[in-house]
């Protein structure tokens, strides 16, 4: 009894080892949808989007400080080493018409420190630029969501194929216990003179084969999910794996939308509508009014009349600019405009008609491959059904090995072709998606 109680102590302990180690190996799975929110919340490119938003805000705010008064003091300090000559008419003390005589004015110090004002009173540029800053925000915004669709769809491709090289290893590995238990039993009909040698050389060259392309996929799995920590942000050493169920759901009804590239265009038009707008207000005439006040000092520093004196001096005036001619400069720059504007309109005419064309190539590829799933499902019950009673029929001595090998060579082209027919349905799925606007909803 105390022996039994010992081994029924040992099992125990060893079950429990064998649980906390594949537990300490076991990698953690992350589902498609937190893959893409983690994208969404590190990717680097997403980040440099985003801090575009808050540039193009902090220069709508440049912009609009324009129409705010700029108030500055000026202090200014004067040492005339020479003082500066003027030229005074010598008629004004009774001499000769026509004859002048230089004179020295003013004192060696001067000071000057004044208040300064200036604020645009009608400046339609100002405003026109303010409005290119709103649309360049819009812009910006519109590049953001255009990265996370393209995160979103770049994330889905790369995890459907780590599922699809996933579904092959486990593939492969069936395959392999298939044909291990195809050998032992070959081996026994060796044993009874009933098969050849070559019979289980030939099984034995599967596995090996086998056993090659499932480490050249478990290579490839490696590599694609590491393209997905990328893209993720995450460290490349983090350890995850997707999930083995391929969920294959036929929700192909998408109502079709305004696609993101499209909104881009469209806010380009009107992006550069606004420029051509600014340029058309710079030749209105701005106003301005400014003021100044502060003091001037004087000063002398030569015995005995020594003196500084300071004099308040102020004023209030108001400026009208107006180009009457700049060389035909806004002419061209407007010129230029009309005929980006009228690029865009072409471009954007060209990208819905291709938008068209792709969303109708989209829906028939979904189409043939929904079709192509479900004819490959059934081929791989079809090729299971003959495999095994290929199997059945070796071991009655009325099939080969060669025939069983066949067997199961369908089995395993049937197999791939299932898994090509699903990542083609995912893809033109998500294609579909993308044309039609629904990616992120």
């Amino acid at each position: 009894m105390k022996y039994i109680k010992n081994l029924k102590s040992g099992i125990f302990l060893l079950v429990f080892s064998i649980v906390l180690v594949n537990n300490a190996h076991a990698q953690e799975v992350w589902p498609l949808d937190k893959c893409i929110q983690t994208a969404l919340e590190n990717n680097k490119k997403l980040k440099l989007e985003k801090n575009n938003i808050e540039i193009g805000k902090e220069k709508k705010k440049q912009v609009k400080s324009n129409l705010l008064p700029k108030i500055k003091l000026v202090a200014d300090y004067k040492y005339y080493i020479e003082l500066p000559y003027q030229l005074m008419p010598m008629s004004v003390f009774g001499g000769p018409e026509g004859k002048f005589k230089e004179a020295q004015f003013g004192v060696p110090h001067n000071i000057n420190a004044n208040v300064q004002l200036a604020m645009p009173v009608y400046n339609p540029q100002i405003r026109s630029n303010v409005d290119v800053a709103k649309i360049g925000i819009q812009l910006a915004e519109l590049k953001y969501q255009m990265s996370e669709e393209e995160i979103y769809f770049e994330i889905s491709n790369l995890y459907y194929n780590a599922q699809i090289l996933l579904s092959q290893l486990d593939f492969i590995e069936s395959n392999i216990e298939n044909s291990e238990k195809l050998k032992s039993t070959v081996e026994l009909l060796k044993e009874n003179q009933l098969a050849m040698g070559t019979d289980v050389d030939k099984i034995a060259l599967q596995i090996m084969q086998l056993q090659t392309k499932k480490d050249l996929i478990k290579s490839k799995y490696d590599q694609v999910l590491n393209g997905m920590k990328i893209l993720m942000g995450v460290p490349l050493d983090e350890k995850f794996d997707v999930t083995h169920d391929i969920e294959y759901k036929d929700e192909s009804n998408y109502s079709v939308k305004t696609t993101l590239d499209i909104k881009l265009m469209e806010t380009k038009d009107k992006l550069l509508r606004s420029q051509l707008k600014a340029i058309k207000k710079s030749e209105l005439p701005s106003v301005m009014v400014y003021g100044s006040y502060g003091a001037l000092g004087y000063g002398y520093d030569k015995s005995p009349n020594e003196f500084l004196n300071f004099y308040s001096m102020g004023f209030v005036g108001m400026k009208a600019t107006y180009n009457l001619f700049d060389g035909r400069i806004n002419k061209k720059k407007k010129n230029i405009k009309k005929k980006e504007i009228e690029n865009n309109a072409l471009q954007l005419a060209l990208l819905k008609d291709q938008n068209n064309m792709k969303l109708k190539n989209a829906q028939l590829r979904l189409s043939v491959a929904r079709r192509s799933v479900e004819t490959n499902k059934s081929q791989i019950e079809f090729a299971k059904n003959i495999y095994d009673k290929t199997v059945l029929q070796q071991k009655q001595g009325l099939a080969s090995v060669n025939d069983v090998l066949m067997a199961d060579s369908a089995v395993r082209q049937a197999q791939q072709n299932y898994l090509s027919a699903i990542i083609e349905y995912l893809k033109a799925d998500l294609e579909l998606k993308k044309l039609s606007g629904n990616i992120l909803k």
